[in-house]
């Protein structure tokens, strides 16, 4: 009966390891692919395109643009760039889903990370609106 229980301690760990083997290969599969997205968000005068840790890496502004004072235009540029930002949050979810589980500890975490890093932007105030 001990060989029986040798057998079996030997079954459980080999399917232990297979699993954290599986579960490695599939985080490191997300970090891959969360690492090669980006997110582009347009606003009236803005394009604004972040990279996968959420950084500026495009800014195009439309000829309008020149007719905004200059609280206008940054509000617009940081409103865009926190849309595009937000986007990548769903972005990284839908990764997340695919690899590791939205429903998994990893994939819980990785998705609030982002969440709290990135939250929806306030709604867009309109040219002159003097909010702010």
């Amino acid at each position: 009966m001990a060989v029986r229980d040798i057998d079996a301690a030997d079954e459980w760990l080999a399917d232990w390891t297979a699993r954290i083997d599986a579960q490695a290969a599939r985080a490191a599969q997300l970090a891959q692919r969360v690492a090669g997205l980006s997110a582009q968000a347009r606003g009236r005068y803005a394009v604004v395109t972040v990279g996968a840790n959420g950084q500026v890496e495009g800014l195009e502004l439309d000829d309008q643009m020149y007719g905004l004072s200059p609280h206008e235009l940054s509000d617009e540029i940081l409103t865009v760039m926190r849309s595009a930002q937000a986007h990548l949050v769903s972005m990284v979810a839908e990764e997340v889903h695919d690899t590791v589980g939205a429903d998994s500890e990893t994939g819980r975490a990785v998705i609030d990370g982002f969440a709290r890093r990135f939250p929806p932007p306030p709604p867009p105030s309109a040219p002159g609106d003097s909010r702010g």
